[in-house]
């Protein structure tokens, strides 16, 4: 057998078996992930409820930035009005020194000694020097004012790119928690992808269920509270905080969704930032900005629209009705709804307005 023939044979022999193993290792890969244990229905309940949760604590870090944003966003916008008014600075003195420069253009070409024997009325072009001379320190003065001016318009538009590249790192940043957002929520639908079609259609009717039992407790057209259900007060606020309840509650079982703050669908911050807003009390959408927009109150003293802080650092917010309970926009995958206050690790109370 020839050399090349020899070789051909070996070359088709190592890639039939470098094909096995690949085929081999996809099988064994796929098999190991097969045979990943399945979790148990209250096992998917749990996984899917903390990664929900941490879906809620990237989303709330997102919103705590947007107030940064916003500064720096005006900042900007400041910046740039001031640069188009030096900007216009600038170009009026250039347009001073062009006139200056060409009215001394005329005797710039001999002396004034020349000039004066020359003169054919000497004490008409003594008056015409003398002129000439005030231009002459008209035109100094003009280039130092240009000179200042065009050095703080250099200044405000250094100014301009620091704060530039300052709202595109936190820009960045908040790019990056939605990503961590998306993460989470990905991560659990594959918790949810493990279950038997029977286990995920028995979840999905326990959310319906959920939810229509939260949209059952909405305040009545008249804005009396359900005093059929125990678990609900009858809210006894008066003012703005009557107000921002009435609202809050009217919202039961919509839906969460990070960033909303209506009308149909909320995150936690912005369901109590729209409860607020519509009671005429202006708060952050960021539950870590709205515990320092409110008279701090303890845990005894607690009244109903009052907001109520979890977790440390916080990453949840939801409004005081009393009786130990609250309504807020609960995490990713679940309705506007009450819950007790005592569910979820207490951090602090505020009262706005």
């Amino acid at each position: 057998m020839s050399t090349g023939r020899i070789n051909r044979t070996k070359g088709i022999a190592l890639a039939a078996i470098t094909t096995t193993a690949v085929v081999a290792g996809v099988l064994f890969v796929q098999g190991a992930a097969d045979a990943e244990p399945k979790p148990t229905l209250a096992q998917a309940r749990a996984q899917v409820a903390a990664l929900q949760h941490k879906a809620e604590e990237a989303g709330e870090s997102a919103n705590d930035l947007r107030g940064q944003i916003k500064a720096s966003s005006d900042r900007v916008k400041a910046l740039q009005t001031g640069i188009k008014k030096q900007q216009a600075q600038v170009d009026a003195v250039k347009r001073q020194i062009g006139s200056l420069a060409v009215a001394g253009y005329q005797t710039s070409g001999m002396t004034t000694t020349a000039q004066l024997l020359l003169s054919t009325n000497p004490d008409q072009f003594l008056s015409q020097a003398s002129t000439a001379q005030a231009y002459a320190g008209q035109q100094n003065s003009a280039l130092r004012r240009f000179q200042a001016a065009q050095g703080k318009l250099a200044d405000l538009q250094a100014s301009e790119q620091t704060e530039l590249a300052a709202l595109q790192a936190v820009q960045a940043q908040q790019d990056s928690l939605k990503k961590q957002i998306q993460a989470n929520l990905d991560a659990a639908e594959k918790v949810l992808d493990k279950l038997s079609d029977d286990e995920r259609a028995r979840i999905e009717a326990e959310n319906e269920k959920e939810e229509e039992e939260a949209r059952e407790q909405r305040p009545s057209r008249d804005g009396r509270m359900d005093d059929g259900d125990e678990e609900l007060p009858n809210v006894p606020a008066s003012g703005r905080a009557a107000i921002a309840v009435q609202y809050a509650m009217a919202q039961l079982g919509d839906s969460y969704v990070w960033g909303a703050a209506g009308p149909s669908s909320f995150d936690c911050s912005g369901l109590t930032m729209a409860a607020w807003g519509k009671a005429g009390v202006s708060l952050s959408h960021s539950s870590r900005a709205q515990i320092g927009e409110g008279r701090r109150v303890s845990k005894s003293q607690l009244q109903p629209g009052d907001l109520v802080f979890f977790y440390s650092p916080i990453s949840h917010v939801g409004m005081y009705i009393g009786n130990g309970r609250m309504v807020h926009a609960s995490r990713p995958g679940k309705p506007v709804k009450t819950d007790s206050i005592d569910q979820m690790p207490y951090s602090g109370a505020v009262r706005p307005g």
